[in-house]
């Protein structure tokens, strides 16, 4: 690695974490392993519509130097910013972010450059296009009434301009386009005529796959059977599942062959992007697989945060359940959450049998945090979370939808219970008064001893994994790209801290034929999810520590995986080998951008 490095990260997720790519960046920023090798980070993304006051533009956690929009002037690069600012009609916000992991201590503090590309020249925008469509096939014209693509298209050359402008414009810097949102910039990078730019495409997903999966009602259980069939065929997504093109974010997407690497985060993420088109055959592609946390804990620390939710159960049910399970997730049909309670409901047999109980701790929610007065209100009113009511401000659509099938798993099961928490945060403040004082979000990783995930799509899946290192046993489907990685770092013998659920396994439902697999629908995917899902309820029931001996193992054992799963090792093992690749390329560039 040169000592100059220069990591250039596009993302939209430049000032806040949003998603994924969020945590991703901020495993990176507070590895050691990442700070070391890399000498300059830079995120890069366009400036989002916003009341933000010029403090705030770059976060909570970020200093302003330079802003155009508010008149702020404290860099050296005041000059070039306003030359850039003028040829290309934008405006320019510069300064820092400070990134910090709260239990190392580790920080650090990248640069950021959003542009305001809302009245930006038309003609370089249109000249651009022309060069996207005659050098790489990309159709503007089929996407231009959606902003989401445009407002990445008009983000390339700015921001490479501004690149130049701090002197991040070297033959060590590396254009880093973070799902599909930096390929613009990074197809710019590869046809800008006055530096050798590296690029790589961070495949956090497959955009194309994901809406197939998810879009299809046998889900993964179709898909990938389907998808590993046709590649033995020699055939590709277009071939079974017709034209793409019109999908914006498949054409940048299929464009990432022009890169000079790609991190793809999973296993099942490189057989997707094989599967796009046969030029992936030959493409660089690396896994990348994410960081997990890793923090040591007692017996007694883990004992103590189950014990709150032991509490708190107590107060909103009236029992102390034996074992606690948790799923943290976004709300959206990727995340299979009706899989938990296929699990449960095989599980609650066996917990009868036993006469032991649970509760399973549902955080999920598809809007923003509520007011706390509302949840207080609702809280006294209706005995919220146990109760819910349609409508704002408690259920939205699609939270009352999940909240159905909730109840009628209630209504049957007498062991195990559901309590769907549809609200950010994990504290008394903002979950209601019920809640012990002390509690905060650490409580529910640590006191769980069963975390859900059985994802349909799921390119790795870091919520899922976050329990492992104190004790937790973590239940995941085999097209999670976490999966993969549990199996790289544990072996062929596995893991018992980690349930892997396969529904893709057809058994009687195989055939080698494509036009058959097409046909799995709803009806087989279910009849599959009831066999699997019995055979993963005895797997967590049998692996359920049964003392604290036990439970104390089961935390050594977590911590000795997560600890060789950290963003430290992530960085070392998978990562600077794909930059050291990356770094000794070197472009003979025929192509000049028009002035």
């Amino acid at each position: 690695m040169s000592s100059e490095t220069t990591l250039v990260h596009v993302t939209h997720e430049a000032v806040g974490k949003i998603g994924g790519i969020g945590a991703v960046l901020q495993g990176f920023f507070t590895s050691n392993s990442y700070l070391d090798a890399v000498a300059r980070s830079i995120l890069v993304g366009p400036l989002f519509p916003a009341e933000e006051s010029v403090s705030n533009r770059l976060g909570d956690n970020g200093e302003v130097l330079y802003s155009s929009i508010d008149g702020l002037v404290n860099t050296a690069y005041k000059e070039a910013f306003r030359n850039i600012e003028n040829f290309y009609n934008v405006g320019i916000v510069y300064g820092r972010r400070t990134f910090t992991d709260e239990q190392t201590g580790v920080k650090s503090s990248p640069e950021v450059l959003l542009i305001d590309i809302t009245h930006m020249d038309k003609k370089i925008i249109n000249d651009f296009k022309g060069h996207l469509f005659e050098r790489f096939g990309i159709r503007s014209d089929l996407y231009e009434d959606l902003w989401e693509y445009e407002q990445y298209v008009r983000l390339a050359w700015p921001a490479l301009a501004a690149l130049k402008a701090i002197g991040a414009a070297k033959n060590s810097t590396v254009i880093v386009s973070h799902e599909f949102m930096g390929m613009p910039t990074a197809l710019a990078a590869t046809i800008e005529p006055d530096c050798d730019f590296k690029t790589i495409f961070y495949a956090h997903e497959v955009a194309t796959m994901r809406r197939i999966v998810e879009g299809h009602p046998g889900h993964d259980t179709m898909f990938y059977n389907a998808m590993k069939q046709a590649y033995k065929n020699k055939l590709y997504v277009n071939d079974v599942f017709g034209e793409q093109d019109s999908f914006f974010k498949h054409a940048l997407v299929d464009a990432s062959k022009h890169c000079d690497a790609i991190c793809a985060v999973g296993n099942q993420v490189v057989d997707e992007l094989r599967f796009l088109a046969p030029e992936f055959e030959t493409a660089d592609v690396d896994i990348v697989y994410n960081g997990i946390p890793a923090y040591p804990i007692t017996l007694a620390d883990k004992l103590q945060s189950k014990a709150k939710l032991q509490q708190y159960c107590d107060k909103l049910l009236g029992f102390s359940p034996d074992f606690i399970f948790t799923h943290v997730t976004r709300l959206v049909q990727s995340k299979g959450l009706w899989r938990d309670l296929r699990v449960l409901e095989h599980m609650e047999k066996e917990f009868r049998t036993q006469g032991i109980t649970g509760v399973l701790f549902i955080l999920s929610t598809e809007v923003s945090q509520r007011r706390s007065r509302d949840i207080n209100k609702m809280e006294s009113a209706y005995n919220w979370p146990v109760a819910h009511r349609e409508g704002m401000p408690d259920l939205s659509g699609g939270e009352a939808a999940f909240y159905a099938t909730v109840q009628e798993f209630n209504a049957r099961s007498r062991n195990i219970k559901i309590i769907f928490i549809n609200q950010f945060g994990f504290s008394q403040t903002t979950c209601g008064q019920r809640m012990p004082k002390e509690m905060d979000f650490m409580d529910v990783r640590k006191g769980s001893d069963v975390e859900f995930g059985q994802s349909i799509y799921e390119p790795f899946g870091i919520a899922q994994l976050e329990p492992l290192s104190f004790g937790g046993i973590c239940v995941v489907t085999n097209v999670c790209g976490c999966a993969g990685f549990v199996s790289d770092v544990a072996g062929a013998e596995g893991a018992k801290n980690v349930v892997i659920a396969d529904y893709t396994r057809l058994n009687s439902h195989g055939s080698d034929k494509i036009e058959d697999l097409l046909k799995i629908d709803d009806s087989v995917r279910k009849q599959i999810e009831h066999c699997i899902s019995e055979k993963v309820a005895m797997q967590v029931c049998s692996r359920l520590p049964k003392s604290e001996v036990e439970t104390e193992d089961m935390i050594k054992t977590g911590f000795a995986l997560a600890k060789n799963m950290s963003w430290n090792e992530v960085v070392k093992n998978y990562l600077l080998p794909t930059l050291q690749k990356v770094l000794v390329k070197s472009h003979t560039v025929t192509y000049a951008k028009a002035s």
